[in-house]
C-alpha cells in the first residue's frame, strides 16, 4: 500500500472511531438524562413539598421576568381583592337598583352590584328594608368608601370608627372601616341598634346622625327617607328621574352647642348628655356595647 493509501485508511479509521465514540457518548448521555428525569419524577411524586417548592421558584422566576419586561408588579390575585361583580348576575330588582344608583351617583355598577347584593342580604337578616340601607349610604357618602367627615366618621356608612372600634375587631381591626363590605355591615349593626333604642325608624335615624337630643337634624331624616322612597320605586320596577346627588349628610343647625364626642365605651346620648356634633357631622355615635 502506498503512503497516500495508508494516510487515507488512517483517516477513515480515525473518523470511524470518532463517530462510534460520539454515538456511544450520546447514547450514554441520553440514558443518563432519562435516568435523571425518572429519578426527579419519582422524587417529586414521593415529596409533594419539593414539587410545590419547585413550582413556586419557577413561577417566581417567570413573574420576575414578566415584571422586568412590563415594568410593573404582577398580581394575578388582585381582582380577588376588588369589591366588584357583574350587575347582570343580580336578580332583576337588585340589578335595577344598582344601575339606577350607578347613573345617579356616577359610580361604576360593578362595585355597586356587590353593595346592593350585600344590602339585600343584610336587610333580610336584620329585618331592615335594603333600600333604606342603600339610601343611608347614598346620603352619607355618595358611595365613596374612603369618605371621612370633619369629626372622623368614615367609610360608606360614615361610622365613627373610634366609637365602634369593638365592632371592627372581628374584621381585623379599625382599618377595615375602609373595606366597603365591612363598613356596610358595621353600619347596619349600628343602625339596627339605633332603631331599637329609639323605637321608630325616624327616631333611629336621628340617633344614627347624632341628633337625637337636638331640635333639628339638619334635614337628614327627610333626605334619607326621600331617597329611600325613590329606591323603593326603582326596586318595584317604576321609572324614577335621576336628580343631582344629595349633599353629604349631617349638616348641623347653626345654633348647635359645642361638640362633645363619646369614647367607644360611652353610653348612647341621653337627655343628660350634651348634644353631639356642632357641625352635626357625626355619624352613629351609639355605643358599641350591645343593647
Amino acid at each position: 500500500m502506498t503512503a497516500s493509501g495508508k494516510i487515507v485508511s488512517g483517516v477513515r479509521t480515525f473518523a470511524a472511531d470518532v463517530t462510534e465514540g460520539f454515538l456511544e457518548i450520546t447514547h450514554s448521555s441520553f440514558a443518563l438524562i432519562g435516568l435523571t428525569v425518572a429519578f426527579v419524577v419519582i422524587a417529586l411524586s414521593a415529596r409533594p413539598d419539593l414539587r410545590q417548592a419547585g413550582e413556586e421558584k419557577l413561577m417566581n422566576w417567570l413573574q420576575a421576568r414578566q415584571v422586568a419586561v412590563l415594568g410593573m408588579p404582577i398580581e394575578p390575585e388582585a381582582s380577588e381583592r376588588a369589591t366588584a361583580g357583574n350587575p347582570k348576575d343580580l336578580p332583576k330588582e337588585q340589578a335595577a337598583v344598582a344601575f339606577w344608583l350607578s347613573k345617579k351617583y356616577r359610580v361604576a355598577p360593578e362595585p355597586l352590584s356587590v353593595l346592593v347584593a350585600e344590602a339585600y342580604e343584610l336587610g333580610a337578616r336584620n329585618k331592615l328594608d335594603p333600600t333604606l340601607i342603600l339610601a343611608i349610604m347614598a346620603i352619607e357618602s355618595n358611595f365613596n368608601p374612603f369618605a371621612q367627615s370633619a369629626v372622623g366618621a368614615q367609610g360608606l356608612m360614615q361610622v365613627m370608627t373610634t366609637v365602634h372600634t369593638e365592632k371592627y375587631q372581628n374584621f381585623g381591626g379599625h382599618f377595615a372601616a375602609f373595606d366597603p363590605v365591612t363598613n356596610l355591615r358595621v353600619g347596619v349593626k349600628v343602625l339596627q341598634e339605633c332603631i331599637a333604642r329609639a323605637g321608630s325608624l325616624e327616631g333611629g335615624l336621628r340617633y344614627y346622625v347624632g341628633a337625637a337630643n337636638l331640635p333639628d337634624d339638619g334635614g337628614y331624616t327627610a333626605k334619607v327617607l326621600a331617597e329611600h322612597f325613590r329606591l323603593r320605586q326603582v326596586a318595584g320596577g317604576r321609572s324614577m328621574p335621576i336628580n343631582p346627588p344629595a349633599t353629604l349628610s349631617t349638616q348641623a343647625p347653626a345654633q348647635v352647642a359645642p361638640v362633645q364626642y363619646f369614647p367607644a365605651a360611652a353610653k348612647l346620648n341621653t337627655p343628660e348628655d350634651p348634644a353631639v356634633g356642632a357641625s352635626g357631622d357625626k355619624v352613629a355615635l351609639l355605643s358599641s356595647q350591645p343593647l
